[in-house]
């Protein structure tokens, strides 16, 4: 009895400390985030959410209505996915992949349409996957023959023919311009990655499948 007695009292401790320790570390669990501007996104300071459900629309979602890759809603919370349609910028899921509200998004006064675009931050920048906006964005992705038709019917054809097509756009989080993240842009990022700028240059391409590959590759080698 002396020999329990005596062994329970670390056994005890032990417990408690375990529960203080699972306290402790409870603020540091992955959680859904939602932001509601730019200051609180750069900030890192935004609202907790119990449910956020991250569903990529199909191809003939996007062709059919048009807008950005992803509807995320709050599962049963009606108040909560009219928040996160028409006023959240953008939200963090618990894996930590960020998603920008392309409805509150503008390049050269066109607009992106609704649902959310994948995004990853950089500093004060915030890279984003979208459709190719503008002519001299546009050119680079039109088909041939669609150009060759002209007039109204061939301008209608060529901007369909970019409603899947994607390109990263960098959002500027001081002034809060959005630029086309072009070649030259690119390489100025990947300047201190030698072997990723090498790799990029490689690929040859300004698709945002070849381009956000380095953009999260560049997020992973700022990590602490």
């Amino acid at each position: 009895m002396r020999l329990d007695r005596k062994g329970g009292r670390p056994m005890k401790k032990g417990c408690i400390l375990l529960l203080l320790m699972s306290v402790i570390s409870l603020p540091l669990i992955a959680q859904n985030i939602i932001y509601s501007n730019l200051k609180e996104l750069l900030a890192q300071d935004g609202d907790t959410v119990a449910v956020l459900r991250v569903e990529r629309r199909s191809k003939n979602q996007i062709l059919l209505t048009g807008g950005a890759d992803y509807r995320i809603t709050a599962g049963n919370d009606e108040s909560m996915c009219r928040r996160l349609k028409k006023r959240c910028l953008a939200v963090r899921d618990e894996k930590g992949d960020l998603y920008l509200n392309c409805r509150k998004l503008r390049y050269k006064k066109l607009r992106f349409g609704a649902w959310y675009a994948p995004a990853v931050q950089l500093g004060k920048k915030i890279y984003f996957c979208a459709m190719p906006l503008g002519s001299v964005v546009g050119a680079n992705f039109v088909e041939e023959d669609d150009v060759k038709l002209g007039g109204n019917i061939g301008d209608a054809l060529a901007a369909s023919s970019l409603v899947t097509k994607r390109v990263c756009y960098e959002l500027n989080g001081e002034t809060g311009k959005i630029e086309f993240l072009d070649k030259n842009k690119m390489v100025e990022l990947l300047k201190k990655s030698p072997e990723l700028k090498k790799a990029y240059l490689k690929e040859d391409s300004q698709e945002a499948k070849y381009t956000f590959k380095y953009l999260l590759e560049l997020k992973e080698q700022q990590k602490p």
